[in-house]
């Protein structure tokens, strides 16, 4: 059975080879090429011619490799299910016996021979040695690791010479390198830069195989260090903060962290958890490999806080004299800086002033409340003191109502002053005691009248104004008077009068006879028509008290009346006085 005849497509590599073939005779077979190399994957064009006797028909011609057969005959290629979809017979039945074998791996590397057979028995031939196919796929040769700025040659090796001239065709990552095409198999990298890394395979032109790809590192030290932070807006205290440094280098370099001059941390991270403002200032990171080192530029993290240790402080002295003021200054550490205050006087819950700076014109403790966006604070309170002469001096009675003789008051000074007053008291113009309180244990009548109280410091003094102490007490002193001097004749009377010191004075009097149970008359006076022992008993709201008794005789001679009389007139004048004074109130002032 004779081979199959097809139309093989165009070609993308042919290989001829020339040589003369075994002969015996007029019978033979010449393979161009005995020795053919060729690229894995790649298709292989075996050409041959073939003679025999003139007289002869063929009948069958095939290929068959390594010169072995199995059982009688040698096996043909285009049956074996290895070769049969691979293998295309491109010869005749004449002379022409060229095959086209496709995809060829470096299991198809074996010699391969020419057969045909006639319709003679004995017309058989084969054309041998054949042709030695050898597969060879392409290895990549270079270094692994270069420095920048060396110079290095990459080769594309295969296990045998390529029959075909070759044009090489380099690829860095999969991509033609397009001004790296050579006939030759070395690629030259001059001066080699970090952009030169990358994995380096190889191929011939017209063929789609590429060799595996080998890793070229390009070493260098850091470059393009620099630093970020996240989050990128504002830092308030208490958040967290993450600084990364970027570094390019080969081989990865060891990241150093530092605050102005001082080493901090490293890691290409570098974390700072409830960050404060003591973390506040200028970052950088140093990128250090082998081949050097490199530091970032800087990077400033300012972190905003509300106001704290808010002080206040005293421009000048403490202590001014009325009329002056000293100013108060509010300080505080804050983030931005606080510019908002507010003042406070202790004790009072509205603020007395705002601003830095405040005029204090009166005693008191002061603090201020320093305020920016993120928070406030309040300071220690400070002591103003403001030195005056007593003012508003003044006297109070305790009790205040009424005050009744056998009671204790107390007369209590009030006085505005500072440093404070030492406090004196007088009754009327003469000194009584000394300090706030003047206290009367057990008040009497003799207590009674104007007070005042002088309040004195180191600026000046002044007098209150005078109070009156009003003692009121029950009637004491009670006597009787008699205005009509010794006997009564029959027909006669003599007028008593009664008389009492008290406060208020009394109006209520009664009289009474001695060895009588009831009254005998009332009144401030009295007119007794009997002899007798006769007493008065004077009233008022505190009370009552009795006189001693008088004696009132009469039945006496005309005579001794006459001088009675006499001596009546002259006495009856002093009485009528006392009488007189006797309805006046004794007020001791």
């Amino acid at each position: 059975m004779l081979m199959s005849i097809r139309m093989a497509p165009p070609l993308s590599l042919i290989f001829l080879i020339l040589i003369h073939g075994v002969s015996s005779a007029e019978w033979g077979v010449s393979y161009i090429h005995p020795h053919i190399c060729a690229l894995k994957h790649s298709a292989v064009i075996m050409s041959c011619t073939y003679t025999y006797p003139a007289g002869y028909e063929i009948r069958k011609v095939f290929w068959t490799k390594n010169h072995v057969k199995v059982g009688k005959e040698y096996p043909d290629l285009s049956e074996d299910p290895e070769y049969s979809q691979r293998l295309q017979y491109l010869g005749d039945e004449q002379k022409n016996c060229t095959i086209r074998l496709s995809h060829v791996t470096q299991k198809d590397s074996h010699m391969y021979c020419f057969r045909f057979t006639t319709n003679v028995t004995d017309g058989k031939w084969k054309g041998y040695p054949g042709v030695t196919l050898t597969v060879t796929d392409l290895q990549v040769e270079s270094p692994e690791t270069l420095k920048e700025g060396d110079s290095v040659r990459i080769t594309c090796k295969s296990s045998c010479a390529l029959t075909d001239r070759a044009t090489f065709i380099w690829y860095r990552n999969s991509q033609p390198l397009t001004e790296r095409r050579d006939r030759n198999n070395q690629l030259l990298l001059q001066s080699v830069r970090r952009e030169d890394a990358g994995r380096y395979s190889c191929g011939v032109q017209g063929h789609t195989y590429i060799s595996p790809a080998v890793q070229l590192s390009v070493t260098y030290p850091p470059k393009s260090v620099s630093v970020s932070f996240s989050p990128s807006g504002v830092i308030v205290e208490g958040n967290s903060v993450t600084l990364i440094c970027s570094s390019d280098s080969n081989p990865p370099a060891e990241i150093s962290w530092f605050k102005g001059g001082t080493f901090v941390g490293s890691g290409r991270i570098y974390r700072i958890l409830n960050i404060s403002s003591n973390h506040s200032g200028e970052y950088k990171c140093k990128s250090r490999n082998k081949h050097g080192d490199k530091y970032s530029e800087t990077v400033t993290l300012n972190v905003m806080y509300p106001p704290r240790n808010v002080s206040v402080f005293i421009n000048g002295s403490a202590e001014i004299v009325e009329g002056d003021s000293v100013t108060l200054i509010c300080s505080s550490d804050s983030n931005p800086p606080a510019l908002n205050f507010s003042w406070f006087q202790e004790s009072q819950s509205s603020s007395v002033g705002s601003g830095q700076s405040f005029s204090a014109l009166q005693s008191g403790r002061f603090f201020c409340e320093a305020h920016n966006q993120h928070g406030s604070q309040r300071s220690d309170a400070v002591t103003v003191t403001v030195k005056d002469p007593p003012k508003c001096v003044s006297v109070s009675i305790s009790p205040s109502g009424e005050i009744v003789e056998g009671d204790s008051v107390t007369l209590i000074c009030s006085s505005d002053s500072n440093p404070p007053a030492e406090i004196s008291w007088f009754k009327g113009r003469t000194f009584v005691g000394s300090g706030k309180i003047y206290s009367i244990l057990k008040i009497s009548s003799d207590h009674s009248g104007e007070y005042k109280c002088k309040s004195s410091n180191e600026h000046g003094e002044k007098h209150s104004d005078a109070v009156t102490l009003n003692v009121m007490y029950a009637p004491k002193s009670v006597s009787v008077s008699i205005i009509q001097f010794g006997q009564i004749l029959e027909g006669d009377s003599v007028t008593l009068i009664c008389s009492s010191d008290s406060n208020p004075p009394a109006l209520n009097f009664s009289w009474f006879k001695e060895n009588q149970i009831s009254s005998v008359g009332s009144g401030h006076s009295f007119s007794a028509l009997q002899s007798g022992h006769f007493y008065c008993e004077a009233h008022n709201q505190h009370g009552s008290q009795r006189s001693d008794a008088v004696t009132v005789t009469g039945e006496e001679s005309p005579s001794s009346v006459r001088r009675e009389l006499r001596l009546a007139t002259s006495y009856r004048r002093a009485l009528r006085a006392a009488y007189e004074r006797s309805t006046v109130p004794d007020i001791k002032k």
